[in-house]
């Protein structure tokens, strides 16, 4: 094979010439390349907006329904996926999770985490105590001070003498009027060895039994009241069964069936004043289907007197002038439905004992109509 021989070197000259070719030739090719419009600079808002949003460098959780990144997705399986963490891990997860939430007051979300947490089931009877402590905190600041005591409670069966949990039991006892419950866990704190909470243990146990009293006087005096209803109630019934009078539901009578279920009569039950039954009492017109209520109608007063009161002055709806104190008649409907006229010198009591009145809703009620009127008429021919 023919031996090449080998090439002189460049001389100086040469090689300059061969550089300002080569530079000539990239810029050709560079020239040659498809022109791409320069992109334009990213906004800064956008720009911290985009990395605000990268799960790397996320401080808040993304709310309900937003869509969420690839990578953030990924991250979750990878964190909380049963099949790639121990209960330990995930319980762990869940409690940081938790607490990421709490911090930023999204209690109702720490919740759910600490929930996630405690369903791991990890064994670990610190771990488990400070999910149960966790999530009584959650509970307490949402106002659920009874789901909170439940919580605080399980984290000291699981960790006796657990500070923050017995501080938060003491306070939900308070909350929930547990006063006496409240005392003894302010002295199981005062009796520890942590002495970091002593100051508001010994605060909450003052308040707790100043409202135990509170509560105690109070139970008193309502215990004063039920016994001084219960006498007036006994008092009332008996003047009624005295005296004859029909009442719907006798067989199991007491107050409550004689409460007026007029919402212009609700604070007119029949009292006894003197020795005398005090009715509310309903007046019914059916000519222009209104009604008049009066307040306190005394079983000793006479209907003509009643209804001298009520006529003082002629009514608004009264246009033609015919009701008028003498020119009224009253009637009741008895237990058959049937219309009984009632002769206005008779009292009430009088009226009250009449074979066939019933009194139905706590309120006996009668029915005005002017006398010899066509309206009357006409009314006692429908009711025949």
């Amino acid at each position: 094979m023919a031996r090449v021989p080998p090439k002189a070197p460049l001389s100086e000259q040469e090689r300059l010439a061969l550089a300002a070719k080569l530079d000539q030739e990239l810029d050709e090719f560079i020239d040659s390349l498809p022109k791409r419009k320069p992109e334009e600079p990213v906004p800064f808002d956008r720009w911290e907006e985009d990395i605000t949003n990268h799960p790397f460098f996320m401080k808040t959780v993304p709310e309900d329904g937003a869509p969420l990144h690839p990578l953030y997705e990924g991250l979750q399986k990878l964190k909380y996926d049963p099949d790639e963490n121990e209960p330990q891990d995930l319980a762990i997860a869940y409690k940081d999770d938790g607490n990421f939430n709490f911090k930023h007051k999204k209690y109702r979300m720490a919740v759910i985490s600490y929930t996630e947490g405690i369903k791991a089931k990890c064994g670990n009877d610190e771990i488990e105590a400070t999910l149960y402590n966790n999530r009584s905190a959650a509970h307490f600041f949402l106002g659920n001070h009874r789901s909170a005591l439940a919580d605080a409670e399980m984290a000291l069966k699981l960790k006796p003498g657990y500070g923050k949990a017995l501080v938060r039991a003491a306070n939900c006892c308070y909350k929930t009027g547990k006063f006496d419950k409240a005392i003894e866990y302010c002295d199981q704190i005062l009796g520890g060895n942590d002495n970091n909470n002593n100051e508001e243990a010994q605060k909450l146990r003052e308040m707790s039994l100043n409202s135990k009293k509170i509560a105690e006087r109070d139970a008193r005096r309502r215990e004063k009241t039920e016994r001084k209803q219960q006498k007036e109630e006994a008092l009332i019934i008996g003047e009624i069964l005295k005296r004859g009078i029909d009442i719907e539901g006798r067989e199991n009578l007491n107050l409550a069936k004689l409460e007026p279920q007029f919402p212009q009569l609700f604070n007119s039950r029949v009292a006894i004043r003197d020795g005398r039954l005090v009715w509310p009492v309903v007046l019914f017109y059916p000519e222009y289907k209104i009604m008049d209520y009066i307040q306190e109608f005394d079983e000793c007063d006479c209907f003509s007197e009643q209804l001298s009161q009520v006529f003082e002055t002629r009514p608004e709806w009264d246009c033609e002038g015919k009701y008028r104190v003498g020119n009224l008649n009253v009637y009741f409907e008895d237990k058959k439905n049937r219309i009984v006229p009632v002769d206005v010198s008779r009292t009430l009591l009088e009226v009250l004992k009449l074979e066939g009145h019933v009194i139905r809703e706590g309120t006996p009620k009668f029915i005005i109509l002017p006398a010899n009127s066509r309206v009357e008429k006409l009314f006692l021919a429908r009711s025949l």
